[in-house]
């Protein structure tokens, strides 16, 4: 059930006694780290209300196709695109014979329509209904669409009769919606990821700083996110939106970040990535006020700051660890000395001499190194290069 962590998955339920049970998956799939959202038919509106389920899931419940508050906030298109999974339960008869059929009369066989995720369904129904042909017409329909069908299960039946066309458990659900994403790379895995530059203040005004915006760090935050894992980015001064799924913890200091750092790999996680471009070095004083213009020279003794990434790489809770290295001569000489002075996993090295890459550029070019080998990542968008380095790292840490 770990592959459903961070997934977003779409509920969407239909009218029948069975829409109880709705309730109880809500909570159910939150508790394995999923992100719900419902959607509800008018029919499913008659045996539960949407503020039962709004309470348990803690957003806005979706009733209706032509909602202009939904649509001015999150549209039946937003919802579909916003969806990593989109699962009704329960699914009645009449709703598999429109979904079957393209229908799109309701917000949820709109959704369904223009939704690019996998859709499942969990049929919920009078043990002759299921059996009708109609209905095993529709099911083989559904199948051909490549929609996945969760049971239905076998047993009485609120109606007083026994047979095949009950809801399976929420749980039973659970564990056949987490096989929808067992291709994930990075599932269940907490992936630790440092972006962005630090400030090192010099008095309350000025501070020494560099040029990295964070935008590398933050694209690889959201591959991992969609390869599954659990991640926290821990960001410096940046002006960047925090990716969806993802925890942020934001500091200034050199000495903030490793101690952060440093918690959170006692606390355990499984992959390190250090792409933030840490200060060295930090003012041995900062000034209580503005020094002020007084002469042709002002003179700053620096103290070095810790290097947080050799840290992780000899912590005793070691995960796998990830290095970056921005060069701007000899690139692949100094990041082989990184990679076994430091004693990493990996490291991920470009020349950010030019323009075209690297610090505050959305566009990158890695060359990967590890002890036995290495790989170029040629000149790309940083969100393609992020998924193709997720990709390696994740194939890196299962050997």
């Amino acid at each position: 059930m770990q592959r459903l962590m961070n997934k977003r998955v779409l509920l969407g339920v239909t009218g029948g006694i069975a829409a109880y049970k709705a309730a109880d998956l809500v909570r159910r799939l939150q508790d394995v780290g999923a992100q719900v959202r419902v959607v509800m038919t008018q029919g499913a509106c008659e045996f539960i209300t949407p503020l039962t389920m709004q309470a348990l899931s803690g957003h806005p419940v979706h009733t209706t196709l032509l909602d202009p508050t939904a649509e001015a906030a999150m549209g039946h298109i937003e919802l579909a695109r916003w969806a990593d999974l989109v699962l009704i339960a329960p699914a009645s008869a009449n709703f598999m014979a429109r979904l079957a059929h393209g229908h799109g009369n309701d917000l949820l066989t709109t959704l369904c329509l223009a939704t690019g995720a996998p859709i499942a369904i969990a049929p919920a129904m009078n043990q002759q209904m299921w059996a009708d042909i109609s209905t095993q017409k529709n099911q083989l329909i559904l199948q051909e669409k490549g929609i996945t069908i969760f049971g239905p299960g076998s047993g009485s039946q609120a109606c007083g009769e026994v047979g095949a066309g009950r809801m399976l458990e929420p749980l039973e659900i659970i564990q056949q919606a987490a096989e929808v994403f067992d291709n994930q790379l990075l599932t269940g895995k907490h992936v630790v990821i440092t972006a962005g530059p630090t400030r090192e203040s010099i008095d309350p005004v000025r501070y020494i700083t560099n040029k990295s915006s964070g935008k590398m760090g933050f694209a690889l935050a959201e591959a991992a996110a969609e390869a599954g894992a659990k991640v926290t980015l821990i960001a410096g001064p940046v002006y960047l939106p925090t990716p969806s799924r993802v925890e942020r913890v934001d500091v200034i200091r050199a000495v903030d970040m490793y101690e952060t750092c440093m918690d959170v790999v006692e606390n355990g996680c499984d992959v390190f990535i250090a792409t933030a471009a840490v200060a060295d070095y930090r003012p041995t004083v900062t000034a209580d006020h503005k020094i002020k213009k007084s002469t042709e020279e002002i003179h700053l003794t620096l103290v070095k700051n810790p290097d947080i990434v050799a840290s992780v790489a000899e912590h005793a809770k070691r995960p796998f660890t990830v290095g970056f290295a921005a060069e701007t001569q000899d690139v692949m000489a100094y990041a082989q000395g990184k990679l076994v002075n430091k004693k990493l996993d990996m490291i991920a090295t470009n020349d950010v001499s030019g323009t075209n890459v690297g610090f505050n550029s959305d566009n990158n070019a890695l060359t990967v190194i590890w002890p036995s080998g290495h790989k170029v990542l040629p000149l790309a968008s940083k969100a393609q290069i992020a998924k193709q380095l997720i990709e390696l790292i994740a194939i890196r840490y299962k050997d």
